[in-house]
């Protein structure tokens, strides 16, 4: 696919990956909206995107709200009457056991991560299908194939995702529409500012930088494939867990695990 005049809307777009990834479109010529809460971030980014010569749109939207997805969506297709790729990668964590947890905090990371990626998939896919042509690239991550301590309601999130895209991927065969999810392992974003990580290890030297995943998300918007793991040597790591589950999860477990009860020491 040329990328060049094509609409990409990307929800989180302010920071982090999101903001990475319009960066990336933007250089390939595509016109850019860019969703988020926080607006003097994405108009920040606006401004950024100038230099390319694209045309921009920004709207501030809590996609955990489907409301303002809906009205969101009436903004977008009332500029460009429909959109050619869907970047839904707007998403949280809140670390925690789940007994430490309140099921408000665990309903916050399904809402935004989960539904959220449904609203917006509800709102624009219909004219895609209309067209013939598009595609949803959703952000999940190594997450979506490892149930950990500390984390289990993300993971919970990304599993939903993975399932919900596997699923529709079959629903949209011979549509023109595809649906690719991108899977990075830790990335060093503002994914971590939250409080609840206040007292783990932030980032390894295995880390990502927000460039990289961008960059497979672009790939992914022009590929045939369910799932791309970010890097690609992790799908060892993803193919050991389901096939010696017996011998790969204990492993993590215990880690995670450790890992977790030592931030609740003082």
């Amino acid at each position: 696919m040329d990328f060049k005049n094509k609409v990409v809307l990307i929800t989180g777009a302010s920071s982090g990956i999101g903001r990475q990834t319009a960066i990336e479109f933007a250089k390939l010529g595509s016109n850019i909206i860019l969703v988020a809460r926080r607006k003097d971030r994405l108009e920040q980014l606006d401004n950024e995107l100038k230099q390319f010569n694209v045309t921009t749109l920004v709207c501030t939207c809590d996609v955990s709200k489907k409301d303002q997805v809906e009205i969101m969506s009436k903004i977008v297709l009332e500029k460009f009457n429909s959109i050619d790729i869907l970047v839904n990668n707007a998403g949280f964590a809140i670390y925690g056991s789940i007994f430490d947890l309140s099921i408000e905090e665990i309903e916050s990371q399904m809402e935004t991560n989960y539904f959220g990626m449904i609203y917006c998939t509800k709102n624009f896919l219909p004219l895609m299908l209309k067209k013939r042509s598009g595609h949803i690239v959703n952000v999940a991550s190594v997450a979506a194939s490892f149930g950990l301590p500390g984390i289990a309601s993300y993971c919970a999130s990304k599993f939903a995702m993975l399932g919900f895209s596997e699923g529709l991927k079959h629903e949209l065969s011979g549509t023109g529409v595809g649906i690719t999810v991108v899977s990075p392992i830790m990335v060093k974003t503002d994914f971590f500012n939250h409080i609840s990580f206040e007292k783990m290890p932030k980032y390894s030297s295995t880390s990502l930088n927000s460039k990289t995943v961008a960059k497979a998300i672009v790939k992914a918007a022009n590929s045939s494939r369910l799932e791309i793991i970010t890097p690609s040597i992790v799908r060892v790591a993803v193919w050991l867990k389901h096939t010696f589950p017996y011998l790969i999860n204990p492993i993590l477990g215990k880690s995670f695990k450790n890992q977790l009860n030592s931030t609740k020491v003082d």
